[in-house]
């Protein structure tokens, strides 16, 4: 999708892709991913962009999308609205890769 179209991220399309990264609700209200898997948000807003990378969990409350690192040091909130892409890093559809073997 290009940047600018006025195209915004659906509720729907946000469950698919959280249901599709096998997300399960968490104490704190959060929809967090399992061991091992990580989310990228991808956001755009009047030419400026923002990737938060290494979400481990998300509130949606309203309009806006609270973002849980997987360190637990920062929470990003971004408006869905902004919202573009998500992309799943990790789980089991990604090989398993050991430091210095290629």
């Amino acid at each position: 999708m290009a940047y600018g179209t006025g195209r915004t991220m659906t509720s729907d399309e946000l469950e698919v892709i959280l249901k599709h990264a096998q997300a399960k609700s968490d104490k704190e209200g959060f929809s967090a991913m399992p061991e091992g898997v990580t989310l990228s948000l991808h956001t755009a807003h009047n030419g400026g962009s923002l990737s938060v990378g290494r979400v481990d969990g998300i509130k949606v409350v309203g309009e806006v999308i609270i973002a849980r690192t997987s360190k637990r040091e920062t929470t990003y909130a971004v408006v869905r609205s902004d919202l573009f892409a998500i992309t799943i890093d990790g789980g089991s559809a990604a090989p398993h890769r050991r430091a210095g073997f290629a």
